[in-house]
């Protein structure tokens, strides 16, 4: 799974980094910067659930489908 952000929806909340810090930082002005786009298989429920929670949908989880 891949953890995407629409920039065009993110008000720099910062929600997403308390929920999974495994994966998102924030940088100087709030706003989510990700370690890796990649999400392991163990840290799949917590990137939904902060997808879930985010107050403006800036977040979602997406399968790039198969690899080949």
């Amino acid at each position: 799974m891949r953890l995407e952000i629409d920039w065009t929806r993110c008000d720099g909340h910062g929600l997403c980094a308390r929920l999974l810090p495994e994966l998102v930082d924030l940088d100087e002005h709030g706003f989510p910067v990700l370690r890796t786009h990649d999400v392991t298989a163990a840290l799949v429920p917590h990137a939904r659930r902060a997808v879930s929670a985010c107050p403006v949908l800036a977040l979602r989880l997406v399968d790039p489908g198969p690899r080949g």
